[in-house]
């Protein structure tokens, strides 16, 4: 009896171990839309802009696409309303360019999600000469929303929550 009580433990553990290191496996699609600021240097000024303009831009953007349930709808949505972004800019006298289309995206991981590289549809929104660190989410399907509650929630759950999110749109 005691031979199977330590086998049992023994098991319990290694199995405990092994599914305890495996990463919630999330795929961001294709066809999800991201969304990109990237400063113009690396200069704290320069960061803060970025930061600034991102804080200024996240309720514009949220009221945007927020009846948006669809990849179309979003598309849509994003382009109708690219006046008023530029507009919001606009007020921190700074050089810009948006680029609504295909733009390319190193790899990233971030709580436990892997971003593949690649070419992406997406708004980009560069400040100056654009050689700064950057920030970034998806639109569609809408996991910049999780940004907002990143700071109270641990990794596993944040994957979580964008795999539940990312079934629902696809």
């Amino acid at each position: 009896m005691k031979k199977f009580i330590i086998i049992l433990f023994i098991i319990t553990i290694i199995t405990l171990l092994i599914n305890g290191n495996k990463e919630t496996s999330v795929l961001i699609p294709k066809s999800a839309i991201r969304y990109r600021i990237i400063a113009n240097s690396n200069e704290p000024n320069d960061q803060e802009k970025k930061l600034l303009i991102k804080n200024e831009l996240d309720p514009l953007i949220n009221n945007i696409l927020v009846s948006s349930s669809s990849l179309d709808s979003s598309r849509n949505e994003i382009l109708e309303n690219i006046p008023l972004i530029k507009t919001k800019i606009d007020k921190y006298t700074t050089d810009y360019d948006i680029n609504y289309g295909l733009n390319y995206f190193p790899e990233k991981t971030y709580k436990d999600i892997t971003y593949d590289e690649g070419n992406y549809e997406s708004l980009v929104i560069t400040l100056g000469a654009g050689l700064g660190d950057n920030w970034w989410c998806v639109l569609f399907p809408p996991l910049c929303l999780l940004e907002a509650d990143e700071k109270n929630v641990d990794n596993v759950t944040y994957s979580l929550y964008a795999k539940k999110i990312i079934d629902k749109f696809y």
